[in-house]
């Protein structure tokens, strides 16, 4: 399958979806969303078992594209067109992240603004370059946050701080990302994507069946109450009481030697 926007690796099971409009700074093209689509599609399909997201270039993504706004805009007459179906089919890819069981690890470079700080927050894990910037920048062109964000950066740096970055749109650089929680780490931009690969290794080489289902639990987390979570819990550790890496997991344990999980 050949992408027009993104490239796609797959090597040792870590799939790596790289956004690939490098002199628009990735942003979110309509093509680039259904590409992203195809790619995190064909992630299941290729059995991998954790993805990289990244940008090529200057930046991880600097949102929305909006020339293709515009473009749209004076086509059809009304300023609002690419916020529907255009916007729909991009928060259809923030959910494919969200629900596909398999972790997602952000490695984000350069200039990440508006939606692009999403698409990252909306990964299990954001590796960031010490070149990296985020900017919720959706109020500076009078609009409000999308894909997540509302949802997302609260959970990561609680109410008030996210009140500020949204309603402010300022810029974060890399360091108070870190602080406010809202990245899990900072690697010298020259080894991002070194750093990115051998964490995401790190987890594609474990029981992604049951990793897969604490993704489960941490998306319903906040919403649920006790009785829930903890009954989604019992549920969930069922399924992986079911599986062959619990039983290689209890055998490697009394056989003190490292366990081979496969994910099933």
């Amino acid at each position: 399958m050949e992408f027009e926007t993104v490239t796609y690796e797959l090597n040792n099971g870590v799939a790596t979806v790289t956004m690939n409009r490098p002199d628009a700074l990735n942003a979110l093209s309509m093509q680039l969303t259904m590409d992203l689509d195809a790619a995190f599609r064909r992630v299941i399909l290729d059995d991998a078992r954790a993805v990289i997201l990244t940008g090529n270039g200057r930046a991880f993504c600097s949102g929305g594209d909006l020339r293709e706004m515009k473009s749209m805009w004076e086509r059809e007459g009304r300023i609002e067109a690419f916020l529907e179906d255009p916007l729909g089919a991009l928060h259809g890819v923030i959910r494919l992240i969200r629900e596909t069981p398999v972790p997602f690890v952000a490695a984000v470079n350069g200039v990440c603004a508006g939606a692009g700080v999403n698409f990252a927050l909306a990964c299990d894990v954001v590796i960031a370059a010490d070149d990296a910037a985020f900017r919720e920048a959706f109020v500076r062109i009078g609009l409000t946050p999308d894909c997540g964000g509302t949802f997302f950066l609260p959970r990561a740096v609680g109410e008030k701080i996210a009140t500020e970055l949204f309603m402010t749109g300022d810029a974060v650089d890399a360091n108070r990302a870190l602080a406010i929680g809202m990245i899990n780490k900072i690697v010298p931009a020259a080894s991002l994507l070194e750093e990115a690969n051998a964490f995401a290794a790190k987890l594609a080489v474990g029981p992604t069946g049951s990793i897969g289902r604490i993704k489960q639990m941490m998306n319903a987390s906040f919403s649920n109450d006790l009785t829930q979570q903890l009954a989604l819990e019992h549920e969930c550790q069922i399924e992986s009481g079911k599986s062959a890496d619990f039983k290689e997991g209890v055998a490697a344990f009394f056989e003190k030697r490292p366990p081979n999980f496969t994910g099933r």
